[in-house]
């Protein structure tokens, strides 16, 4: 199910510099949460395992199945919407995992998605946004009048946003120490930019659902690019400082404003 992945020299000076002795391996499979009995089989890849402890009041009644999962005693690696790379820190030394989705994608890009899950992984952010909300979730919920799925959707958007505010800063550093990622990064935001000019009114005029929209907009945070209303609010210093917080009092705010 997993094979040791061999590394670019750039990748193995991200790794050395921010997420020391993590191990980066190739799925066999495609997968959106791995099942426990496959999760094991990195038992004799790692030291050993310090599974997340969520507590199941975060996660109200008729949320996805997922967030279930999370609070249970699985041992549980990965999300929907986490992409062709997931990563988790329930392993001892951490584990990166590449999914065969991405054969066939340039080997650049593949190259930034396993850099980005390398810093993320050092800067110490959650693995969920269950881990961000933690206890606000529920509020959260409250706050936004979408069915389950796509409420799911939008926290897992505006958590990437939280993270990208950070992951930012150290994508543009590498314009000196690592070039070709650098490029990458500017490459991929370059593709993004364009869909963002209309994205507010293809929200308002119903050619976008709010949850495609968010996931678009917070996903460009990442690329420091201008954001559109009502997702600008979320590339700023507050969100940054107060966290889930505010991004609970942003809900109350952007739903009121259209008539939630």
């Amino acid at each position: 199910m997993f094979a040791h992945r061999d590394l670019s020299t750039d990748l193995i000076g991200v790794r050395d510099e921010h997420a020391p002795g993590a191990v980066v391996l190739d799925t066999e499979r495609d997968f959106e949460t791995l099942q426990p009995a496959v999760a094991e089989n990195l038992l004799p890849i790692v030291d050993r395992l310090e599974l997340l402890d969520y507590d199941g009041s975060w996660v109200p009644p008729g949320s996805p199945d997922v967030l279930h999962r999370l609070v249970s005693d699985e041992f549980t690696i990965g999300a929907p919407g986490d992409g062709g790379v997931a990563w988790t820190r329930q392993t001892v030394p951490p584990t990166v995992l590449v999914k065969p989705r991405l054969k066939g994608s340039p080997a650049g890009f593949v190259d930034f998605l396993i850099a980005e899950a390398l810093v993320e992984v050092g800067l110490g952010v959650p693995e969920h946004f269950l881990g961000f909300f933690t206890d606000s979730y529920p509020h959260f919920v409250d706050a936004v009048p979408l069915s389950p799925s796509d409420t799911y959707q939008v926290a897992a958007a505006i958590f990437r946003a939280h993270v990208g505010l950070s992951t930012r800063e150290v994508f543009a550093d590498w314009d000196g120490t690592n070039p070709d990622l650098y490029e990458e990064w500017l490459d991929a935001g370059e593709r993004l930019g364009p869909r963002l000019g209309s994205l507010s009114d293809d929200v308002t005029s119903g050619r976008t659902r709010f949850a495609d929209a968010a996931e678009l907009a917070c996903n460009a945070v990442k690329h420091d690019l201008e954001i559109p209303s009502p997702f600008s609010a979320l590339d700023s210093d507050a969100y940054r400082e107060h966290g889930a917080r505010f991004a609970v009092s942003w809900a109350e705010e952007v739903f009121e404003d259209v008539g939630g």
